[in-house]
């Protein structure tokens, strides 16, 4: 887990367009602040709180709030001991609004950061008085401030839903009756879609190696080692079995299919007919290692009448080592019916500024930004597996004589941008493991 919290707090910070703001955003929570960024005002309940001086903030760094720009006076009052951070634009002298700005924080704890500064790191964390994480600096395009739409979503009550246990993360904000995360709008031309999109129809009568691989390594929690022999492809779809079968590492055998690219926002769906084995998982999800990044749909064994929906937040950019977090924000919504008697389509929507889960094309649940996570941000692999999970919490106690058992996925469409695999054709599985899942111990 990660458990350095900072000491230096509240945190503000101001700018002008295109001064490195959202890279500014992304550095403070990689920190480990909880940061608010890029909105045009902070939500009602937020700003009374920051206003009042309660103890009960949601965040503890503001970058690029616009209806703070006014309010400097006000939080030098309220918070005395405030850090303040200015940034500015690559090869620019200052601007009236940074200069206006900087004297009214004139007597402030302030540093100035300009976006062509190589020391970043640096100079940001003798100010904050804590230590740079062991990676590059984060260079994002700025988002700008977006607008915050004021209205009450109904859209978690569609169907019967119960939070689970959390990971303690700066990244994750304990669940509260009065706070329903940041909804806000797409801004056309402010995220940086990677790749081109693509539309896949998929219904794996035979494997497209192009696309799709199936995997040979497992994880930590996973009692069962994925072997490509335990999926079969025919017109029903794709077969993935879970069997008792000992092979030295593991003393059961499952399956996966992932995707060769990795696709950055988009709809993804899948008709998938769950295992009903206790113990068993049937998975449907995006991920990503390094910082890890997640958006799942799992349906466990032993209740094949819920669907679990979670989501797991690192910050950082790639290659930036925050793999924190093994519970994630899980919540787990009533379907309505048994998931392993019949296939049924289920459906996962991600795009900047909210997740969407459809179960046969109606909405189950909504997460918009800080809901309880911010959206993850970095191109994700897509996976379908089943596996034996090791929690009894999560899927029940394994039981062999209901062994083996199948999940079924088919008819999958993918709607996304997409960013071209990297790997050469002839890099081993083994490799490929080391990238995407965690080793064998």
């Amino acid at each position: 887990m990660f458990n350095i919290r900072p000491t230096e707090q509240p945190v503000f910070a101001f700018g002008s367009e295109d001064s490195g703001l959202s890279s500014l955003a992304m550095a403070l929570s990689m920190l480990g602040y909880r940061c608010c960024s890029d909105f045009k005002d902070l939500p009602a309940t937020e700003m009374h709180r920051l206003l009042g001086r309660k103890e009960n903030r949601v965040f503890n760094a503001y970058v690029n709030i616009g209806s703070l720009d006014n309010k400097v006076k006000e939080l030098i009052n309220r918070y005395p001991k405030a850090k303040f951070i200015l940034t500015m634009p690559k090869g620019t002298v200052m601007d009236y609004t940074i200069h206006n700005m900087k004297n009214k924080l004139d007597g402030t704890d302030l540093v100035v950061l300009p976006a062509d500064k190589s020391n970043k790191w640096q100079l940001i964390c003798e100010h904050l008085r804590c230590a740079p994480p062991r990676c590059p600096f984060p260079e994002l395009k700025d988002i700008g401030q977006r607008p915050i739409i004021y209205e009450t979503t109904e859209s978690n009550k569609v169907f019967n839903s119960k939070h689970s246990k959390h990971d303690n993360s700066p990244w994750v904000i304990e669940y509260k009756n009065w706070w329903q995360g940041i909804n806000t709008i797409l801004t056309e031309g402010k995220y940086e879609y990677y790749g081109k999109r693509i539309e896949i129809t998929e219904s794996f009568e035979f494997l497209d190696t192009k696309r799709w691989q199936t995997r040979s390594d497992t994880f930590t929690d996973n009692l069962a080692l994925f072997r490509p022999s335990n999926v079969k492809l025919s017109s029903d779809g794709a077969l993935l079995s879970v069997k008792k079968e000992s092979l030295g590492v593991r003393d059961y055998t499952a399956a996966s299919i992932c995707s060769k690219d990795q696709f950055l926002y988009g709809k993804f769906e899948a008709s998938i007919k769950a295992s009903n084995v206790s113990g068993v998982v049937t998975g449907f999800f995006l991920h990503r290692n390094s910082p890890r990044q997640e958006i799942d749909i799992e349906i466990a064994g032993n209740r094949p009448n819920v669907l679990l929906v979670n989501v797991f937040f690192n910050p950082g950019m790639e290659n930036s080592n925050f793999d924190y977090g093994y519970r994630g924000t899980p919540i787990n919504i009533d379907l309505g019916f048994d998931a392993s008697e019949e296939s049924h389509q289920y459906t996962i929507e991600w795009n900047p500024n909210e997740i969407q889960w459809f179960v046969d094309g109606k909405l189950v649940h909504r997460r918009v930004i800080w809901n309880p996570t911010p959206i993850p941000h970095l191109p994700m692999t897509l996976h379908f597996n089943n596996w034996v999970t090791l929690s009894i919490q999560l899927a029940g106690r394994i039981n062999n004589r209901n062994l083996p058992t199948v999940s079924i996925v088919k008819q999958v469409k993918i709607k996304a941008s997409v960013i071209i695999s990297k790997l050469e054709d002839n890099e081993s599985m083994e490799n490929i493991s080391k990238k995407v899942i965690t080793q064998i111990n």
